[in-house]
């Protein structure tokens, strides 16, 4: 079979002991926890809204200014190409890379909720910088203590919902982040259209504004309780199994406490967590949950569309406000998406989700990229009927998205590393996420001004390689306990030739099945 054949029975043997019920304690982890993505989102939504305000044109990139007023009434895919104005938006993910590795270290030696609290202080403190920031400079030293900000919480976040989550509702669980992410993106487009009126400075406010949703991980994240699986990584088992009794509502936690274990026993063995992720053993893991499915997460285009989205409609001749409302509409459709997949990711699977998705994505894609070709550029004026058409396009292009590919790239790596490599694990994932992610922002309006609507063209033929990737290389992960993953392997067509039984074994504590 081409995605792996080993799916539903891992949830047998000693995972079929596991007991749980839903606590308020639980509940106030997960969401408290979750708020991080309302960082990543906040910034996503807020940076295309502010670089398309003249305001903050005019007093930091005042070229680009008077290059958007020159061409006001045509459209145009050049009139917002300019690197040092796209420096200003991928210089936070550049600094989001590098802080991860700093993450990944804390994480493993201090525990999740460490980062937490320190990815909300770092942004709180870019907030700060880039709401009073009087050049360039400024702006950019701002975004890069946003991006240690976000290279914290990403890093931390994920791992957290994951392991206080049973298996059976993880994936619904670990979507909170993506919920909080999109929640985050579409307040933020609120903000920028109120503070659009505001002149000369409602940018300032816009940016000063992410000092909110830090001050709430910040806080929050002080009350938060640490996971168990990192109390027994570090040692402390009386404290891990308090803890999971606790967030579990039930004493008879024996079946799962036992596998969080011999897990730790496995991890404690490992002195040098990403030189382990190189080993043979570990290939699976490292080819498609730290590089693969990250990298297909940004190569989708959605993330393009996202930052850009304001910028996007007015380059297609729509006026301030209604770019404003279109780019809300959008990421009104993203939330949607995001309700969806909580709801049903755990039912239906995550290869299910991702190739279905795939296809539609792939259609919506070549579509948009003809029409382009046909009534766009030139100093054309695009017909209001096309131009309408092509948002209710890229709305299902992001219903798509926000159900699948944008999810499942942090829900999917976050089930697959066993814990002796998962900090490292979740470092390298957020790693090539920023990557890719500082690239596509640096590259973006550079390409759509050389490439025209022949960009749209080559994403459509980046998702037909990923979604084939996904179809024949990624095992189904539903309802799989975490510390079994390593079963699927085992079991999968292609990666049982990476994975031996005596490694399995030596993981699991003799075991061979689940």
């Amino acid at each position: 079979m081409a995605g792996g054949a080993f799916v539903d029975g891992a949830a047998a043997g000693r995972a079929a002991l596991y007991e749980y019920k839903i606590t308020p304690y639980f509940i106030f982890a997960c969401v408290v926890a979750a708020s991080g993505g309302s960082l990543f989102g906040y910034d996503l939504g807020v940076s295309g809204g502010v670089t398309s305000m003249d305001d903050f044109l005019k007093e930091f990139f005042p070229k680009v200014y008077r290059r958007k007023h020159a061409h006001l009434l045509e459209t145009d895919y050049c009139k917002y190409d300019n690197q040092l104005l796209t420096l200003f938006t991928s210089s936070l993910y550049y600094a989001a890379l590098v802080s991860t590795f700093g993450a990944s270290y804390l994480t493993r030696t201090k525990g999740r909720r460490a980062s937490i609290l320190v990815g909300g202080a770092s942004f709180f403190i870019g907030g700060v910088i880039n709401a009073a920031a009087q050049n360039v400079a400024m702006l950019i030293i701002g975004r890069v203590f946003l991006g240690f900000g976000i290279g914290f919480g990403n890093q931390a976040v994920p791992l957290y919902l994951s392991e206080m989550a049973p298996a059976k509702i993880r994936g619904a669980v670990n979507q909170l982040f993506q919920l909080t992410t999109c929640l985050g993106i579409l307040v933020a487009n609120f903000i920028n259209y109120g503070t659009s009126k505001i002149h000369p400075h409602g940018w300032r406010i816009s940016v000063g504004l992410a000092t909110l949703p830090a001050t709430l991980m910040f806080v929050g994240g002080l009350f938060l309780p640490e996971t168990p699986n990192s109390l027994v990584e570090q040692g402390r088992l009386d404290e891990g199994r308090r803890v999971l009794e606790k967030v579990r509502g039930t004493t008879n936690v024996d079946a799962e406490f036992a596998d969080l274990v011999d897990a730790s026993d496995a991890a404690r063995a490992i002195k040098h967590p990403f030189r382990n992720l190189l080993q043979r053993k570990n290939r699976p893991q490292l080819i498609i949950g730290a590089i693969a499915l990250p990298a297909f997460q940004q190569l989708t285009g959605m993330n393009s569309i996202l930052f850009y989205a304001p910028v996007f409609f007015q380059s297609l001749g729509f006026n301030n406000n209604v770019s404003l409302y279109s780019s809300t509409i959008t990421n009104g459709a993203l939330v949607i998406a995001a309700l969806i997949s909580m709801a049903l990711v755990d039912k239906f699977g995550r290869r299910a989700f991702y190739i279905e998705a795939g296809v539609e994505m792939l259609i919506e894609m070549v579509t948009v990229g003809i029409i382009l070709g046909l009534y766009f550029g030139d100093g054309k004026t695009l017909p209001h009927g096309i131009g309408y058409f092509l948002v209710i396009l890229i709305c299902l292009f992001v219903l798509a998205y926000g159900r699948s590919w944008g999810p499942l790239g942090w829900l999917v790596p976050s089930e697959l590393f066993p814990l002796e490599t998962r900090s490292a694990g979740q470092s390298i994932v957020v790693c090539v996420n920023m990557i890719f992610t500082a690239l596509i922002a640096q590259c973006f309006l550079m390409a759509l001004c050389h490439l025209k609507f022949g960009i749209f063209l080559l994403f459509a033929g980046l998702i037909l390689i990923m979604t084939s990737f996904v179809f024949f290389f990624l095992p189904e992960t539903k309802q799989v306990p975490i510390e079994e993953v390593i079963f699927l392997w085992r079991n999968h067509w292609f990666w049982k030739h990476y994975v031996s039984e005596e490694e399995v074994k030596a993981h699991t504590g003799g075991k061979l099945h689940p």
